[in-house]
């Protein structure tokens, strides 16, 4: 007699699966994985090998979502406490922390087994200290004590260039950590113009972020600060031949749409304002990567 099979449980497969992928952050993963793949792609002349990048991709992938798994599980109660992360599967109850520490063990450690044997130590090594960086120093030692959280832990943020680069030569080149700066610096602006519009939620949270702790004032004029200065540093690729006259001139209209939306959040602040700021802040270090990207292959 064949044994019934169990219909709930089968149904439940893809919500499942659904939480489980919720933990990667797939839409932060995204945009850091575009950034690591454009690292890959800038490091040699020629285009790298398209089983490298993959490999790559796949286990860079792999170790930024067990960092974000792990951020999850430190952050449950937290993200219970807000609108946009209270129905994340761990604030939720959906999913136990037990289950997500054994699911960020298992993609944390296939991640370094594929980047190990499949690409470089190098890259294992600078991945695994990203991932570090963002569930420990960030996520237990920055976050929840200072408002400089954003600014001192972007460098974990930065990385994904580096990792790319490293991918591909073995090496991390000065142009790698160029890369890895102009993100750095882009960091403050973009998370403080996402907070600005959630102060209630982060109110809520306890997280001493710079509106909280220090008022819109002084966290609108920080974010027009950064803006300027990172506008200034992505000149440096030019400066230092790194790319040409298609990239800088991408790199000055996209600085000074950024610059604009940084003064007018300065000059008249509304919740609307800093949304389409946050926003365009994500096309703009998208469209500037892609910028280099272009500049490069027109010029090769």
């Amino acid at each position: 007699m064949q044994a019934p099979v169990d219909h709930t449980f089968a149904a439940s497969l893809p919500q499942l699966a659904r939480q489980y992928w919720s933990l990667t952050k797939p839409r932060v993963t995204q945009l850091a994985l575009f950034c690591a793949v454009i690292g890959m792609l800038l490091s040699t002349p020629q285009l790298p090998p398209l089983a490298l990048v993959v490999k790559a991709t796949i286990g860079i992938w792999l170790l930024a979502g067990a960092a974000f798994a792990v951020n999850s599980i430190i952050e449950r109660h937290i993200d219970a406490k807000m609108a946009r992360t209270r129905m994340r599967p761990l604030a939720a109850g959906e999913l136990s922390p037990s289950a997500a520490i054994v699911f960020s063990g298992l993609i944390g450690g296939a991640g370094m087994w594929v980047l190990y044997t499949q690409v470089n130590a190098l890259t294992m090594w600078l991945t695994f200290a990203t991932f570090v960086g963002y569930a420990v120093v960030y996520t237990v030692l920055l976050k929840p004590y200072t408002p400089q959280n954003i600014v001192i832990g972007g460098m974990s943020g930065a990385m994904p260039p580096v990792l790319g680069w490293a991918a591909i030569t073995d090496s991390a080149p000065a142009q790698a950590w160029l890369l890895a700066l102009i993100i750095f610096v882009w960091t403050p602006p973009h998370f403080w113009s996402l907070a600005l519009y959630r102060l209630d939620d982060y109110r809520r949270s306890g997280l001493p972020m710079l509106p909280v702790t220090h008022g819109l004032r002084i966290t609108q004029l920080h974010i027009l600060l950064y803006t300027l200065v990172l506008v200034a540093t992505t000149l440096l690729p030019f400066a230092i031949a790194m790319a040409g006259l298609v990239y800088l001139t991408a790199a000055l209209l996209l600085g000074a749409g950024f610059i604009a939306f940084a003064w007018r959040l300065y000059r008249r602040y509304s919740d609307a304002l800093a949304r389409a700021t946050f926003n365009y802040s994500i096309v703009y270090l998208a469209a500037l990567f892609g910028a280099l990207l272009i500049d490069k292959y027109l010029n090769a």
